[in-house]
Formats: structure tokens, sequence, C-alpha cells
């Protein structure tokens, strides 16, 4: 029998989702938990990996196992055992063949900029000192949509068969005293988001100009583009699934 897990976590103290020898991840704490209550050993899948320190407000994995139980049970149990910085949301049984990474088509992140000093919200926003021309920023981000490959955004050690993603949608908005990037697509490169956000940042503080972004993209190289801003204020905000995998819930 096949679950999906649907989870949130605050990535502080992890180094990313995925397991990685000799690191804590989310992916362990929860492959170890699963196993600890089912009482036999469980392997995840998850719908995307997240990098050191990023967070999570919703991410989906699956888990297969034959032992029968009790999914709002398990719920409860899984919310007391694992530590404050994990929670699940939800479970529920799924066909055999329904995959969290494989039959995801989209996913959403949401990048927090501080414009002001907040001692309330520096563990969870990028303070940003020097002033920001939002008609550039958006300017430079419809650009963005003109494109559909992004290798200069990606690391350069990265094993993926192509370096296209299909960007849905773009935007910045003005949040109290913060900045908040929503970028969401089909897919996306390790360190894209983070890499995006910080050469859209040169071009709004005036390092960069706005249309040398197409020549960036064209570039395909990373040592093109901008720096990669920090992890703390990038969440991975949600992940979304065709009709079908829902009506194939039993």
């Amino acid at each position: 029998m096949r679950y999906f897990i649907e989870l949130s976590y605050n990535g502080k103290a992890y180094h990313g989702w995925q397991i990685q020898p000799n690191v804590i991840s989310v992916q362990e704490i929860l492959e170890k938990s699963l196993s600890i209550l089912i009482k036999e050993p469980i392997s995840t899948m998850g719908a995307g990996r997240t990098d050191a320190g990023v967070h999570a407000i919703q991410l989906f994995a699956h888990f297969d196992t034959e032992v029968f139980f009790d999914v709002k049970q398990l719920q409860f149990k899984l919310n007391s055992f694992l530590p404050e910085d994990i929670s699940i949301q939800n479970i529920f049984k799924v066909k055999a063949d329904a995959h969290a990474r494989f039959h995801a088509i989209s996913r959403e992140y949401l990048y927090r900029i501080a414009l002001e000093k907040n001692p309330f919200n520096r563990e969870y926003a990028f303070l940003l000192k020097s002033k920001l021309d939002i008609n550039k920023l958006k300017a430079a981000t419809n650009i963005l949509l003109e494109y559909s490959n992004f290798k200069c955004f990606s690391k350069s050690k990265t094993d993926v068969k192509t370096y296209h993603c299909n960007i849905i949608k773009a935007e910045w908005q003005l949040v109290a005293d913060e900045l908040h990037f929503t970028i969401k697509a089909d897919r996306f490169l390790r360190n894209m988001v983070r890499a995006i956000v910080g050469t859209l940042i040169n071009i709004g503080i005036g390092k960069t100009e706005v249309e040398r972004l197409h020549s960036i993209i064209k570039s395909k190289n990373r040592s093109e583009a901008g720096f990669s801003v920090p992890a703390h204020a990038l969440y991975l905000t949600a992940i979304e699934y065709p009709a079908s995998i829902k009506d194939n819930i039993e």
C-alpha cells in the first residue's frame, strides 16, 4: 500500500530534505520516526529536495508499507514523536503508481526580503540594506517569463538531464516591511530560486542593467548571474498534483 504524507518544517537545524552522509536531514528524521511507529523499515520519496536551511510550508512524500494503520492515529503519533520543527499535516492512501516527485506538476517558492531591521524576523527574512527599485525588479522578472533554459541559475555540479523549466508565475509583492518574491514552475534546478533572487537584487540596486538579464540567461553560465541569496529566507510553499492523483485516493 502506498501513502502520501504532507508535512512542513523549519529548515534551520537541517541540511536540507534529502538524506546525506554525516549530516542531519528532514528525510532521515521522518523515516526513523515512521519506521519506529509502523514497526518496519520505511523509506520515503519526496516531491523535491530543499537546500540546507530552506523551509517548507508544504512538502509531500510517499512511502510504501504492508502494515495496516489508522492514518489519523499515525498522524497524531508522528506529531507527538517528531521534533517541534517538523509537522505532519496529512497522511492519505493512494494508488500504487502515485509518485510524490514525478506526478507533481508545479512547485511554488517564496523568498522574503526584509526592508527594515526587525529582531523578530531576522532568522526568517533576508535583511537588505540597499534600496531596491521596484520597477526595475518587475521589469526584470517579466524577462524571466520569456525563457525556459535556466542553466545560468543552476549549481554547476548537478546531474540533471535538462535545464529547461516552465515558469508559470513570478511576481513581487510588498507585505508590511518586507518584499516577497513568489515563483511557480513545473520544476526547479538546484539553487535556482536563490540565484534568480540574487540576480534580480543586483538589478534592483542598479548594479546590473535590466536588459542585461537577456544575455545572462542566454550565456548559460552560472558565473554571469548574480549572487546566491541566503537560504534562511526561502520557503517551499506549495506543490500541486493533477486531479487524477486525488481521484485515485481509495
